[in-house]
């Protein structure tokens, strides 16, 4: 069983609070917590499916890095954000790594439980068709912001996605974003040197406040303009 703490956490994830009653009952009583240390793999890419994961201390990469070390981020996990459920879904091997940025305290709902949950009770396959497209929904914004705004638009969003768990917050807690501006350089494809000009902008006009491999966002207000302006004199 969780101890109190970390049920709390994960009622302030917003897809946890929605979730049937038995559903969480569920997940309490079957999750495993444990400890993830910093550039441990949560899994790999093509590692069979063993569940389900949200965490709930830490930061975990979703990405993949290929033979020569070449890294390529899509999204970074932190209190509380599920991942994982991909290869439930389609039975397939693990399309991603999923790398701890810092050690990190993660909870697993294991797939042979969880498969035969959902067999007796395939209703709540519903909430993982609600999580995926929650997912979804996201990847397509960004994919029309790579199209249609500016560098600076899309830092901007980025960092409010990243605040807001992509979708899993009810609200922010947790003004410190835990990432290298070579990570955040890697995930909106650009060069390092063009995500420093822009931040460093954005600190100007306190916005932010860098520091060593941490964003600490101080005017959300203001964070929240600049995902929709083209210009940041505007």
């Amino acid at each position: 069983m969780l101890e109190p703490l970390y049920i709390q956490h994960l009622k302030e994830n917003l897809w946890f609070r929605h979730l049937a009653e038995p559903f969480q009952n569920f997940i309490i009583e079957h999750g495993k917590k444990y400890s993830v240390e910093k550039n441990a793999a949560v899994f790999h890419a093509q590692d069979r499916f063993d569940g389900v994961y949200g965490v709930l201390e830490g930061s975990i990469s979703l990405g993949y890095i290929d033979v020569n070390g070449n890294e390529a981020i899509a999204a970074i996990a932190e209190p509380i954000m599920w991942f994982g459920e991909i290869s439930l879904i389609d039975q397939q091997p693990r399309s991603h790594d999923a790398i701890a940025l810092k050690k990190s305290v993660v909870l697993q709902i294991p797939g042979q439980a969880l498969n035969d949950f959902l067999l007796k009770n395939p209703y709540y396959w519903y909430y993982f068709a609600l999580l995926t497209s929650q997912k979804l929904r996201y990847v397509f914004l960004e994919q029309i912001a790579i199209q249609t705004q500016s560098i600076s638009q899309r830092l901007a969003q980025r960092l409010l996605f990243i605040l807001e768990g992509y979708g899993n917050r009810s609200t922010i807690q947790d003004f410190n974003i835990q990432i290298s501006q070579d990570q955040l350089a890697n995930m909106l494809t650009v060069s390092r040197q063009t995500i420093n000009h822009e931040l460093n902008q954005f600190e100007k006009q306190g916005v932010i406040q860098l520091g060593f491999k941490k964003i600490t966002v101080i005017d959300l207000d203001r964070l929240r303009q600049f995902a929709t302006l083209n210009d940041l004199k505007t």
